[in-house]
């Protein structure tokens, strides 16, 4: 079915409930993050490219509240962002990228494109060789929030994991504009990696000071304006585990240092350069204190609904308020396009299962631990496990012995592994380097398909259809890529529970993660991950508009380079489009809500996804199996 927006609401409604190719050698080496941006031109059609309005050299914004959910921002909570939306444009058929970690949807706010062009399949990745992540430490399953992988990301030793540096920020600064990226590591320093160097956008991170320098032209305005020029710690905002309740406090501290940084500095001296600029501010909350909050010890009751999760939604309000108001008080806010787009939404974590092969006591809790799909799959395959992360210590969970990160390789050798589990949160990716991958990826998915943790596998379209999977291409993970392309994807379980908000709010996902039950994680393909809350403001954009089109963090890229008349490299196949329906004087577009469903497992599982379409472009709300996904639809029920 086709509806035609007029401004109104979705039609649907939320309700509850390959492998690793041989390329090294073999391959030329290709662009990982190249993209697409002459004003939406791979996604729109030709009649609405040539009467989409070509915006004059303006200045962009884009603030990333990390792990904001949709429908949590209220007045009292966020009175920013609650404003943004209601005066400018909301968006209230919004997406993040799946996987719906924070490294894939910077992938995709960076350059505009699905994750099978930009191979930022996961936060980490299995790369087949030894990466570092640190000086002296590197390991085969680098996580990518982290400044040393990104810049061995463009050495030529390791030719698999190039990054082509031309993203939008690059771009940008290569047209002349002012650039910079201020805020969480990781994400931040993937925007304009050379800025990681000094040689490119001004790049500032919870590393500023320690791992990368201060740029020198800031360092004396940061110390006379701000004060310190090293980047504070999570004060206060750390961790909890097992035996210790965790942060009751939000990521203040280092919260207030980014904002004072962006707006008593970089502003200032981007208004005394007279030049358009492009900012990118990445707040690290409420996802910090999500993750690590001291609610909810051992339940999933408030889980990240409780006080110091809320408390952390309005301190990244307070950084948007401190931006708006700086661009006011500068002259450059009647200028000057802001666009909100969080990464992901949020769940909270859930361990209980009755299926597997381990059963760890944490915080009260008999259920998963860290690595349980590895332990599961070692026990099933008979072979040997062992932790990537500490030089491939042996696991032993009869000894309960886990992974120290929850990554598990497995085989005799694990220089040669048969197969390699990367633990992710709420789901985890599944490489086979095996030449018996095809065999072994049978087995393992009729296996998992008989799991109660499980809920929705997809699989390497190179594998061939297997009962109870869909191929990665129904989600966009075939593309350019050139980054090893898993076999398996495997999502979680996810379920509502009685906290008094809406159900998608109340999620719970059983997760494979070092945090306890209560705590917060995301990265499923539930509703509750899926709806990150996104509005935008400023001359570009209508006022007061309500967009029930669906939008993604891909569109978002693409949107900031129509906007900046930015024309980036291209050689990727899978672009976002161009939000032209929210600019002064757009036109709605339509759009249809689609589902496609698996052949059913040998148990009759099988794997239902709820998708939308608007021309070309694949919007992913939901997927898994029936009656263990949050807000997924099923035909015909």
């Amino acid at each position: 079915m086709t509806v035609a927006l007029a401004g109104v609401d979705p039609v649907f409604s939320v309700p509850e409930d390959a492998g690793l190719n041989s390329f090294l050698g073999t391959v030329m080496i290709r662009h990982l993050l190249a993209f697409t941006a002459l004003a939406g031109v791979a996604a729109l059609s030709p009649a609405d490219a040539a009467d989409a309005p070509q915006a004059p050299a303006r200045n962009v914004i884009l603030f990333v509240p990390d792990g904001l959910r949709y429908g949590i921002v209220t007045p009292d909570i966020a009175p920013t962002m609650a404003e943004v939306r209601d005066k400018g444009v909301d968006f209230t058929n919004s997406h993040s990228m799946f996987p719906t970690f924070t490294m894939p949807n910077a992938s995709a706010l960076s350059t505009g494109h699905y994750i099978g062009d930009t191979g930022m399949f996961g936060n980490a990745l299995y790369m087949g060789k030894k990466i570092p992540v640190t000086p002296g430490t590197p390991t085969v399953v680098p996580f990518y929030e982290n400044d040393f992988a990104l810049r061995a990301m463009q050495a030529p030793e390791y030719p698999q994991g190039l990054l082509e540096p031309e993203t939008l920020l690059a771009a940008a600064r290569a047209k002349g504009l002012s650039t910079a990226a201020i805020g969480k590591l990781g994400p931040v320093g993937l925007m304009d990696i050379p800025g990681l160097d000094g040689k490119g956008s001004y790049i500032i991170d919870d590393a500023t000071g320690t791992g990368i320098a201060l740029p020198p032209d800031l360092a004396a305005s940061v110390a006379a304006k701000v004060g310190d020029v090293v980047a504070p710690g999570r004060v206060g905002n750390g961790g909890g585990d097992c035996g210790k309740v965790g942060a009751r406090a939000a990521n203040e501290v280092q919260g207030r240092w980014f904002t004072d940084v962006a707006t008593r500095v970089v502003l200032p001296k981007f208004k005394e350069s007279g030049k358009p600029f492009f900012l990118v501010f990445w707040s690290r909350d409420p996802d910090g204190t999500q993750h690590n909050n001291g609610d909810s010890f051992g339940k999933v009751v408030p889980g990240i609904n409780g006080e110091t999760s809320l408390r952390a939604i309005t301190n990244a309000d307070d950084s948007l308020r401190q931006i708006r108001r700086t661009l006011r008080d500068l002259g450059l806010d009647a200028t000057t396009d802001i666009i909100i787009s969080a990464d992901h939404g949020f769940s909270t974590i859930a361990k209980e299962s009755q299926t597997t092969s381990v059963q760890h006591e944490c915080a009260g809790v008999k259920g998963v631990a860290p690595g349980f799909v590895g332990n599961d799959l070692a026990k099933l395959l008979n072979l040997p496990a062992t932790d990537p992360d500490l030089e491939f210590k042996p696991i032993d969970p009869a000894m309960q012995v886990f992974s120290s990160h929850g990554h598990v390789v497995l085989g005799a050798d694990p220089n040669k592994p048969e197969v390699v589990v990367i633990a992710s949160g709420g789901s985890d990716m599944i490489y086979l380097p095996s030449k018996s991958r095809s065999a072994l990826a049978k087995r393992i998915v009729a296996f998992l398909t008989t799991q109660d943790y499980v809920s929705g596998i997809f699989i390497d379209d190179a594998l061939g259809k297997i009962p109870g999977a869909l191929p990665m291409s129904a989600i966009n993970w075939k593309g350019s890529a050139i980054t090893p392309q898993p076999a398996i994807f495997v999502g979680f379980r996810s379920f509502s529970t009685d906290c008094g908000r809406d159900p998608v709010l109340c999620a719970a996902v059983v997760s494979d993660t070092t945090n306890i039950q209560g705590q917060g994680q995301h990265g499923s393909f539930s509703r509750a991950d899926t709806r990150n809350f996104q509005a935008a403001i400023g001359p570009s954009f209508q006022t007061g508009f309500r967009n029930a089109a669906p939008t993604s963090n891909a569109d978002v890229g693409q949107t900031i380079a129509h906007l900046l008349g930015l024309t980036p490299k291209s050689a990727g196949k899978l672009p976002g489009r161009v939000l032209t329906e929210a600019f002064k004087g757009g036109q709605p577009v339509t759009f249809e809500p689609l589902t496609m469903t698996s052949a059913p497992a040998a148990n009759g599982q099988m794997t239902v996804l709820n998708y939308q379409k608007v021309g070309p472009t694949l919007y992913f709300d939901a997927a898994g199996f029936p009656g263990r996904t949050v807000g997924l639809t099923i035909p015909g029920k």
